[in-house]
């Protein structure tokens, strides 16, 4: 099949403004849009700029806005979008060029909230030992590849640019109810903070966003719980 990409362009060292330029690419129905964007790259004009490394929906760099949805575009098939295809940068970040955005305060929040293991404790003889339900309490937030899908897809977010947003909360979340841990009351003070976890409104664009099906809300549903019911 034929389709049409119409990609958002910018060059920040030689465009004013961002504009729309648009591709016919031949593919073939259960192609990926990475295999259209990555056709046009290669055949048709080398100087389009996006992000990509394991092309298995595992890495999370190829997040990007796909008719108006944020998707990886190594998990979306051309046949599931029609002969017209839009892709735009993720929104809310800075554009680097074209659809590669500067994701350093998106990883600064992630730094935030500390995540990794805390526990000062006399580590035991053999390892520290979790129960099947102890580490089903948060398997789900474990599967976040950081791609930012989440957050950029908040009108939180795009209302004000320094909330620490989903996916930081759903890292801390991972660390917060992992029993091995001893880090919470940390983390649950930077999220108390004015622009924490309380800016959630509940929207669900998250949950939706979200290419690794992370019941994101819930998640910052259970950490706003944590915080009611904590000592700080």
């Amino acid at each position: 099949m034929r389709v049409v990409l119409k990609i958002k362009r910018f060059n920040p060292e030689r465009d004013r403004e961002p504009y729309w330029a648009e591709y016919e690419v031949d593919v073939e129905p259960v192609d990926r849009v990475l295999d259209a964007l990555e056709y046009v790259k290669w055949h048709l004009d080398g100087t389009l700029a996006f992000r990509r490394s394991c092309a298995h929906g595992i890495c999370g760099s190829d997040a990007m806005l796909i008719n108006g949805r944020n998707r990886l575009a190594c998990k979306v098939l051309v046949k599931e979008l029609g002969a017209r295809i839009t892709v735009e940068p993720l929104r809310g970040f800075p554009v680097i060029k074209d659809l590669v955005v500067d994701m350093e305060g998106f990883f600064a929040k992630y730094r935030a909230i500390k995540p990794y293991l805390i526990n000062d404790e006399p580590p035991p003889e053999t390892e520290r030992r979790q129960s099947p339900e102890e580490r089903a309490r948060f398997d789900d937030t474990t599967k976040c590849i950081l791609c930012a899908a989440c957050t950029t897809s908040c009108p939180s977010f795009w209302a004000n640019g320094e909330y620490i947003g989903p996916a930081a909360i759903v890292n801390a979340h991972r660390f917060i109810f992992d029993s091995r841990d001893r880090g919470a009351a940390e983390r649950l003070a930077v999220l108390n903070a004015r622009l924490g976890v309380w800016r959630c409104r509940t929207i669900f664009n998250c949950v939706e966003a979200c290419p690794r099906g992370i019941d994101v809300t819930r998640a910052i549903a259970e950490v706003k719980r944590a915080l009611l019911f904590s000592s700080l």
